[in-house]
């Protein structure tokens, strides 16, 4: 009986290899077919990821177009420019935001106390350091260095005055020169000169202030050779001795010491030059070898051994912007671990301020008090009213019960810091205040010579919480100011915040900060917003950049900025 093969005998043939073998033409289908289905499929995947890729290029691109579309729309330039060209711009209408109109009339007013004061300047000390309302001349407080000049220049800038800008920038590239046989503060001409060019180079762009900025910092640099690095605080220009002040006894100042640190960090990330940042870092690591507990220093240092000498210890003159300077130092390094050390030296020196709170009867005042030895005295100066303002920009940083306290604290020192305004017949603050028990506070140096800290704290306040209430405490302190220290030439000060009788000095921070604080309290949050930008002590909003490790180069000048709008920063 013959044998008959099963179905799936005939189908398992076709995968035997020997089939093929005896029928070469049935082989090479085969082979044809494998090729076409292998070509087939690779073409599919590489259409796939060619497609992927293609898809991942068009969303970078489209990512790209919107930056560029947001910087044409914020005129966004590259640092390195040398022509600055400006376009005014109606805030109220800009992205249909509605603006406040009570804002945006206080704003104008703000400005408009500007333009009195630059204007005056102008007609009566053009290039001088200072103007003397009353007597109609220029004076040369700091060395002939154009110090209202210099002050002022992003006061202008943020407020869209496109035409004295562009003045003031003609006399600093054509007039400004450094080389003065003159006897310069360290510190003062750190704060305007070096901050006040530094921060127009980053607002606008053009790099002849960063050329002059360096200038005069390579002038100021032999200030820190000393041998433990605390630097000297006073330097000749031309000819680079230092030495300090006689009536120090040898000793360095606390905050002319301990306030570099934001400008000359600045200098060395948008220069590629270390040298600057070396000199001012190496100054809190000398004074950190030997930091208290309390975080307290006094305001005098030995700058050749690098010890503190016994002395007062104040948030007011001669201590303030140390510890204003450690928080902000890490601000301005976008708060990295290359900064971290900042931070934790002004968390322990808010310790010890936290043991120099006290309150006053019978209206419960919050004041900082001073401390000789183991004494407190019952004194606050005006100059720690910046103190509010740099606890609420710090409280942030602590974890949420710290951080309520601290905020906290801020508002009740604010508090007293415009009561010190309120509580006098001209509603101006003296210079400072005593505190005694059953009487609150009574004014000690009764001058005013337009300061801007209390302003200052309530604009980071208002910044920080929304409240209005400090906008409110601003503009009472502006008309204050308007009623009490404008004159036909500019604004003076007083020499008695009881009678209002005036002295005869326009002091260049009240172009710089006061005025500058007042038209930002005014302002939306995104003009100079707290999120890219960190002032100075002199109230120069410097680009926040983040801090390189140890062995990184930052490749210079690689920041982007904003062009200016009409006071516009990031939009809104």
């Amino acid at each position: 009986m013959a044998r008959t093969r099963s179905s799936s005998s005939i189908r398992w043939r076709y995968v035997n290899p020997a089939y093929y073998l005896k029928r070469p033409k049935r082989l090479a289908l085969l082979f044809m077919a494998f090729v076409s289905i292998s070509f087939f499929v690779w073409d599919r995947q590489t259409l796939v990821r060619e497609h992927e890729e293609e898809l991942l290029s068009l969303k970078e691109e489209v990512e790209r177009l919107q930056i560029e579309l947001g910087e044409l729309k914020h005129e966004d330039v590259p640092y390195k420019r040398t022509n600055t060209t400006t376009k005014k711009i109606d805030v109220t209408k800009m992205n249909g935001l509605v603006i406040d109109p009570i804002e945006a009339q206080r704003r104008e007013k703000v400005k408009d106390a500007m333009l009195h004061a630059w204007t005056s300047y102008e007609k009566y000390a053009w290039g001088h350091d200072e103007l003397q309302p009353q007597s109609k001349n220029g004076v040369d407080s700091f060395g002939g260095l154009g110090a209202t000049l210099i002050d002022s220049l992003d006061t202008l800038y943020i407020m869209g005055l496109d035409e004295q800008f562009q003045r003031a920038r003609e006399w600093v590239a054509d007039s400004l020169d450094f080389n003065k046989n003159y006897d310069a503060s360290v510190f003062e001409t750190t704060i305007r000169v070096v901050g006040g060019l530094l921060s127009a180079y980053d607002l606008s762009g053009d790099n002849m202030f960063l050329e002059k900025a360096k200038d005069i910092a390579d002038r100021l640099l032999p200030a820190w050779n000393t041998p433990s690095g605390i630097p000297y605080n006073i330097i000749n220009l031309a000819h680079g001795n230092a030495h300090n002040p006689g009536w120090t006894g040898g000793d360095s100042i606390l905050a002319d010491s301990g306030t570099e640190q934001l400008e000359f960090i600045a200098l060395t990330q948008r220069t590629g030059d270390a040298k600057y940042q070396e000199k001012v870092e190496n100054v809190i690591l000398v004074l950190n070898k030997t930091f208290p507990e309390d975080g307290l220093l006094p305001i005098y240092i030995n700058p050749h051994r690098g010890t503190n000498s016994h002395s007062t210890i104040t948030f007011g003159a001669m201590g303030d912007s140390f510890y204003e300077y450690l928080l902000k130092v890490w601000i301005q390094g976008n708060k990295t671990a290359e900064v971290k050390h900042y931070r934790e030296m002004w968390e322990t020196s808010m310790k010890g301020l936290l043991s120099l709170v006290r309150k006053t009867a019978p209206s419960s005042f919050t004041y900082i008090s001073e401390k000789i030895g183991n004494s407190l005295i019952d004194k606050m100066d005006e100059l720690a009213c910046f103190a509010p303002g740099m606890i609420a920009l710090g409280s942030s940083g602590y974890g949420p019960d710290e951080s309520r306290k601290f905020l906290n604290l801020a508002e009740e020192l604010a508090w007293t810091c415009y009561n010190f305004y309120q509580s006098t017949p001209t509603k101006l603050a003296g210079e400072n205040y005593f505190f005694h028990s059953g009487q609150d506070m009574t004014v000690g140096t009764s001058w005013n010579i337009l300061r801007p800290e209390t302003v200052e704290s309530l604009f980071y306040l208002w910044r920080l919480t929304g409240n209005k209430t400090y906008q409110e405490w601003g503009w009472n302190i502006f008309q204050a100011f308007e009623k009490n220290s404008r004159v036909e030439s500019g604004y003076v000060g007083l020499k008695d915040v009881n009678t209002g009788v005036k002295d005869n000095m326009m002091q260049s921070f009240f172009l710089a900060e006061t005025l500058k604080y007042l038209y930002l309290l005014f302002s939306p949050p995104s003009v100079v917003s707290l999120d890219e930008w960190v002032f100075n002590t002199e109230a120069h909003p410097l680009k926040i950049v983040p801090r390189m490790a140890p062995g990184e180069q930052r490749k210079p000048n690689n920041i982007r900025v904003r062009a200016r709008k009409e006071g516009r920063f990031g939009g809104f």
